[in-house]
């Protein structure tokens, strides 16, 4: 997948190189077009109950691994009526270490550990899941 470059006069630091390579490509912004957050929902509804994604692996999905923090931004996006309605179960999304992305003892890492434990989803006292044994990423694109 090309890189979106960066010309600059002199040398560039490792943390500069590394920036410029964590940057999504221009292809990757085609994902990013409206309804993208309908998008991510739809795939976020296919996880089934019991089972865990990434962030990483919804922004795969949809073709754009560098992605993967806008799928955060879009479940943030959900209001609470959305959370209680259970209609986009963000709970079964976590991050690529397997682990609850909130701050430990945070409101929102009680509510994700609520609800994943609801489902039978066993979740460590610092937020790890076991998400090599329940990892779902058969994602079905329209």
């Amino acid at each position: 997948m090309a890189r979106r470059s960066r010309a600059r006069s002199g040398s560039t630091t490792s943390s500069e190189a590394a920036l410029a390579d964590a940057e999504p490509a221009a292809d990757d912004y085609r994902v990013l077009r409206p309804g993208f957050n309908q998008r991510v929902y739809a795939l976020v509804r296919q996880v089934p109950r019991g089972a865990l994604t990434t962030y990483g692996d919804i922004a795969k999905a949809l073709g754009a691994v560098q992605v993967s923090r806008h799928v955060g931004n879009a479940l943030a996006a959900l209001r609470e009526v959305d959370h209680a309605a259970g209609e986009v179960p963000w709970q079964r999304v976590v991050n690529s270490r397997g682990r609850i992305s909130f701050p430990v003892g945070s409101e929102s890492f009680e509510r994700q550990r609520r609800a994943l434990e609801a489902e039978g989803v066993s979740v460590e006292p610092d937020g790890r899941v076991p998400l090599r044994a329940l990892r779902f990423s058969c994602f079905e694109l329209d």
